[in-house]
């Protein structure tokens, strides 16, 4: 249902973010309007960089201008949220909002007015104590302005859908928006698919960094759906985020009710898990985590003599192997913990004694690695682990099970591909898949370095044995590679006047300013959640390669795309270590300018493009154009217009560009060819190795 947007409470304020979403706009447009507009509302908090506006004010002004974009019941609900002053008690508003909808799913039948707080938390006991004591740590003696409107807007969502579907779509605004830790409030519900397939199905189901719930919340859920039930258990350290996981089991716990099943109700406790263990008699048949990493005040002087440490005392640094041991103290015999770790947990020094103890005891069965990107920290690929108690008469109990689902393209093909391989792994008909999942035996794991990274146990598809009789086709083809790279050598003859050194220099900053010429590049944006529309973007590494853009970018759709890339476009990476200059080929046209490039774009009438290319890239440009960049890797930042051009008549730019453009060709196919060569020269010396390929007789 889309209606024109109710009125802010009058100490509602709005970030420059909540305005764009308003106006369904992004963020750029209203840094614009505070500029172009003298009506435009004026700051009344916040700070210079991240100034707050009165909503009321905001609102007013966005209906003057026609701005004002019409929202639906949920958006206007998450807006009340997401402008809760004070901003630090945000995660409170979403609670309480949270517990009237409990409410509202315990007695759908119930119609009036807003209750006061006090009648809230009757409402409350009668469902759990322990949760009306929960909430009542937050609730107001009576309703401000603020929540009176907030709760107004929630209660329309709770009319026009399922209170429980209300509420977890405000819990998704609050884990993307930057009120909550990233990482650390909610896991991604394709990493929590991927955790669950390994994890399996039990009575009772225990996550001790529970965040906000989402992994206990799903495995309620698939449980109920399959017309079973888990009782859910879980500690978390921040209050606020317990609170929420309390109320996102308990209308699961509800619709459990609802449907027939003798349930027992969620348990939640806050505290240290490890220095307060609020449930150590707890033996569940699922432990689930996806605790924080790098933690190095963990507690590690306190708890040298703890009984959890059965494979070895954590070095302080390795704060990830006493979470795991924490664990595999709270599984039942038969239980399994499925816990995220760090990559480098896997093959640091410091804990090298602690995983070959996990390894040699069979405590830990099995090492997945994921691909980068699911979940921040977005640049790592994070492991999953999988522990059971030792027991040697499981299959294969002697060794590990390594997967490597990183080139798999979906978190469901990653939830799949995990799931077969460690059900398959569990059987008595385990069979490998190469260069994808393998048993690795225990005793080629305990080495000096007990390395268990995936990946050094699975050779990549490329570098698994080859069919002899496609090696030998290969050289064959190289000898082709090798002789079409020979004949791209541009033609070239020697000359009695240096022409192209004697003629007149133009500087390129002239050039630019009289028009003859522009540069130009991308415009960083904010990123924006709303309405987002995905764009190819054309990289450096794209630039270099000659190949398609690789890139993506999100823009919001009120936010403009950047500059495109036409046909005889000059390409150059801003950084380098050399000045790289490159016309746009036919497959590059029309991808959006990538953030590391540069775009020169001549006039044809006047420039030959592959000429202007050609002369730019001269070794000796670097010196010029080249400036200190801030990666301090040895790269330099490239300044085009530093540099000059020769003058020369477009009919000799044009003979000059063709060699220029040929000379491209070449280092293209050359690389092409040393890259083909490389992987040749390693798949007929394995073959040799291996005794698939032998020398003459």
């Amino acid at each position: 249902m889309i209606r024109e947007p109710r009125t802010a409470p009058s100490d509602a304020t709005l970030t420059a973010s909540g305005i764009a979403r308003l106006a369904n706009v992004g963020r750029a447009a209203v840094s614009n309007w505070r500029r172009r507009y003298a009506d435009f509302p004026t700051p009344v908090g916040g700070t210079p960089a991240s100034p707050s506006f009165d909503a009321r004010e905001v609102e007013s002004w966005l209906r003057r201008h026609g701005r004002l974009h019409e929202a639906g019941a949920e958006q206007w609900a998450w807006r009340h949220i997401e402008s809760y002053q004070p901003a630090a008690r945000i995660s409170d508003a979403l609670s309480i909002a949270g517990a009237y909808l409990l409410i509202r799913s315990d007695h759908p039948e119930a119609t009036g007015s807003l209750p006061t707080p006090r009648k809230l938390l009757t409402h409350l006991r009668a469902i759990d104590s322990e949760l009306a004591e929960l909430v009542d740590d937050v609730l107001p003696k009576q309703w401000t302005p603020q929540l009176t409107t907030l709760l107004g807007a929630v209660d329309q969502l709770s009319r026009e859908q399922d209170p429980e579907a209300a509420f977890e779509y405000l819990h998704s605004q609050y884990v993307a928006s930057a009120h909550s830790l990233s990482g650390l409030a909610g896991t991604p519900d394709g990493v929590a698919e991927v955790l669950l397939n390994l994890a399996g199905t039990g009575a009772n189901t225990f996550d001790f960094t529970s965040g906000t719930g989402s992994i206990l919340r799903m495995a309620a859920d698939r449980a109920l759906q399959d017309a079973r039930v888990t009782r859910c258990y879980a500690q978390e350290i921040n209050p606020q985020y317990a609170l929420i996981t309390l109320l996102r089991l308990w209308f699961v716990h509800l619709r459990a009710q609802r449907a027939g099943h003798a349930a027992e109700p969620p348990v939640v406790h806050i505290g240290d898990s490890l220095l307060a263990d609020a449930t150590p008699d707890l033996r569940a048949d699922i432990v689930v985590a996806n605790f924080p990493f790098g933690i190095h005040d963990w507690g590690h002087d306190r708890l040298a003599y703890d009984h959890r440490w059965t494979y070895g005392l954590p070095p302080r640094t390795e704060p990830e192997l006493a979470w795991v041991q924490h664990a595999l103290a709270h599984l039942s015999p038969d239980g399994t913990a499925v816990v995220l770790m760090p990559p480098a947990a896997a093959m640091r020094p410091a804990g090298r004694r602690v995983r070959a103890e996990l390894v040699r005891h069979g405590a830990l069965r099995a090492v997945v690695a994921l691909p980068a990107g699911l979940m921040p920290p977005t640049g790592i690929g994070l492991h999953i682990w999988v522990l059971k108690l030792p027991d040697l008469r499981q299959p294969h109990a002697g060794a590990l099970l390594v997967v490597d689902t990183t080139t798999a393209p979906t978190t469901e093909a990653i939830a799949d591909l995990a799931g077969t391989a460690w059900r398959a792994y569990l059987s008595d008909h385990y069979a490998e898949e190469p260069g994808v999942h393998r048993a690795v035996p225990a005793i080629e794991v305990l080495d000096d370095q007990v390395d268990l990274t995936p990946q050094r146990y699975l050779p990549r598809s490329d570098e698994l044995a080859t069919n002899p009789t496609e090696i030998i086709a290969r050289i064959s083809d190289f000898g082709q590679l090798w002789e079409q790279v020979r004949l791209s050598l541009p033609a070239v003859q020697k000359v009695d006047t240096a022409a192209l050194a004697l003629a007149p220099q133009a500087d390129i900053a002239d050039l630019i300013r009289s028009g003859g010429m522009s540069i130009q590049r991308a415009v960083s944006r904010s990123r924006s959640t709303h309405a987002p529309a995905s764009r190819l973007v054309l990289t450096g590494a794209d630039v270099l390669a000659g190949g398609p853009a690789t890139g993506t970018a999100t823009r919001a759709s009120g936010d403009d795309a950047g500059p495109e890339v036409q046909a005889g476009d000059i390409l150059i990476p801003v950084i380098g270590r050399k000045v790289s200059a490159r016309v746009a080929t036919p497959e590059q046209v029309g991808a959006e300018l990538g953030a590391g490039v540069q775009r020169l774009r001549v006039d044809p009438t006047r420039f030959d493009p592959w000429f202007i290319a050609g002369v730019i890239s001269r070794t000796d440009n670097l010196r010029v154009a080249g400036r200190s960049s801030s990666t301090g890797s040895g790269t330099l930042r490239i300044d085009i217009k530093r540099l000059a051009i020769p003058v020369l008549p477009l009919d000799r730019q044009q003979a000059y560009g063709r060699a220029f453009c040929q000379l491209v060709e070449f280092r293209t196919r050359l690389d092409r060819a040393a890259e083909t060569g490389a992987a040749l020269a390693r798949e007929i010396g394995d073959s040799l190795t291996a005794g698939a390929l032998g020398p003459p007789s």
